[in-house]
């Protein structure tokens, strides 16, 4: 869209002068207005990219039209025009909130390059703007943000096959929010206020996932002291959802298999047969077709999951919402992680629009998590977290910058941070999670992986979630 200009000046040549040579050298559409009370008119009823004024006109002067802008909308960029002696004027236009000043008479040149950073500046704050209320209004699913014509299809596919009562299948690649997928199903459905239980498959041993599930009776086994009700028993009249399905073994596959067909199973130990009402939700990154050809995956539970398929996209297909998930990721983590909400600079959203992503939105997470950590400033820059656009993310050090104007202690106290972060991040998502292997993989006992997770706030159930 064509940028547009509002010059207010009460002398009619230098308005036409303006209109003139501003309209070819900036390629926008210029207004004009003879004094304060005609502008404030105009942008009333316009909405303007740029108020340039002159700071001296009869009636009301430039500093009272800059108050009566800002006061009606603080993100309107002025600009004010001052004669060589009123430099004292514009200093005080600038503390009032005037972007820039510009002295009469100006070189054209001049005034072209700072009208442009100046439009510039507005079509960021637009820009700003429109993300914000994108986000707001991506809420309705659960915290999956997109615009792209292949997320506004699986948002329909998911309003879609909320409304039904059948198994839904969810497939993609790690990272790519088939976790908070499920959960917009179930929220959208009839039966969101019921329980929604989520197993995350790989994380639980085989011989506990089938009591886990299904739950048991006293004396099943050993060490079984008393009845447990299972998962699916705990979401009746709601939803289960069967994370990363594809790691399931056959024989688990053949009991869940029974439920799909007849509502019911049986708890370890018992002979009673317990009907539910539980919609299954299941995922998996894995291509279950293949697993199938090699006998390791049921051809008739398969068919029994794959009643609504949602296939979520790559990153990489779907480019242009990197701007809009940036300023999401960016706003949630600043928050958890108490800092003052940050932006990224332009030359690094150049790299992430052109970085492969292999994995995906969380990698894109973990990069931003990063950035707020070692930036130190409000802007994120490609050298706060020596981000290149080619690698994964990975453990990064901070910029060696970034310890100039630290301390010791606290210069050391970041770095462990970071190493901590990145280190036992990497642990639990390798385990998806399980706190226990993470500690036997790094070799320390379990409670002093906890101790060091509690002071450092990394939290299991994060790399839980992302698993899917």
């Amino acid at each position: 869209m064509i940028a547009s200009i509002l010059v207010v000046d009460d002398e009619m040549d230098m308005q036409q002068l303006l209109k003139r040579s501003l309209e070819p050298a900036l390629d926008c559409r210029v207004e004009t207005a003879s004094s304060g009370e005609m502008a404030l008119n105009m942008l009333s009823s316009n909405r303007f990219d740029l108020v340039l004024a002159d700071i001296k006109m009869p009636g009301m002067d430039g500093l009272e039209l800059l108050e009566l802008i800002k006061r009606e909308s603080s993100d309107v960029t002025v600009i004010i025009m001052t004669a060589f002696g009123s430099i004292d004027l514009a200093v005080e236009a600038m503390k009032n909130g005037a972007y820039d000043f510009i002295t009469k008479p100006f070189d054209h040149n001049s005034l072209v390059l700072q009208l442009e950073k100046a439009l510039e500046r507005s079509a960021l704050l637009k820009e700003n703007s429109r993300l914000k209320k994108a986000c707001e209004n991506a809420n309705i699913f659960q915290d999956i943000v997109g615009e792209s014509p292949p997320m506004q299809r699986v948002f329909e596919t998911v309003r879609m096959v909320a409304n039904t009562d059948l198994t839904v299948l969810i497939t993609g690649e790690s990272g790519t929010g088939k976790d908070l997928t499920a959960r917009a199903v179930h929220a959208l459905s009839p039966r969101s206020k019921a329980p929604y239980i989520p197993v995350n498959c790989p994380t639980v041993p085989e011989q506990i996932l089938e009591s886990e599930l299904f739950g048991y009776r006293k004396g099943a086994f050993t060490h079984a002291t008393r009845n447990k009700r299972g998962m699916f028993h705990e979401a009746h009249n709601g939803s289960i959802f069967l994370d990363e399905i594809g790691d399931i073994s056959p024989v688990i596959q053949t009991k869940l298999l029974r439920v799909l067909q007849e509502k019911e199973f049986k708890p370890l130990g018992d002979t009673t047969t317990i009907k539910v009402d539980v919609r299954i939700i299941a995922s998996t990154n894995q291509n279950l077709k293949e697993k199938i050809a090699k006998g390791e995956f049921r051809e008739d539970f398969f068919y029994r999951l794959n009643v609504l398929p949602i296939k979520l996209p790559p990153l990489r297909e779907r480019r242009e919402d990197i701007p809009l998930l940036t300023t999401h990721l960016l706003e949630k983590h600043c928050s958890k992680l108490n800092r003052p909400l940050k932006e990224i600079s332009g030359d690094l959203l150049h790299m992430f629009m052109a970085a492969p992503w292999t994995g995906n939105i969380r990698e894109l997470e973990n990069v931003l998590v990063q950035g707020i950590m070692f930036s130190k400033s409000n802007e994120i820059r490609p050298e706060d977290i020596g981000f290149n656009g080619k690698q994964k993310a990975s453990a990064q050090s901070p910029n060696p910058e970034f310890f100039r104007n630290l301390a010791y202690k606290k210069a050391k106290e970041s770095t462990l941070e970071a190493f901590n972060t990145a280190y036992i991040g990497n642990l639990l998502k390798k385990t998806r999670g399980n706190v226990t292997r993470a500690a036997r993989e790094c070799d320390l006992e379990r409670q002093s992986l906890q101790q060091i997770m509690r002071r450092y706030h990394i939290s299991a159930d994060n790399f839980r979630k992302e698993s899917s």
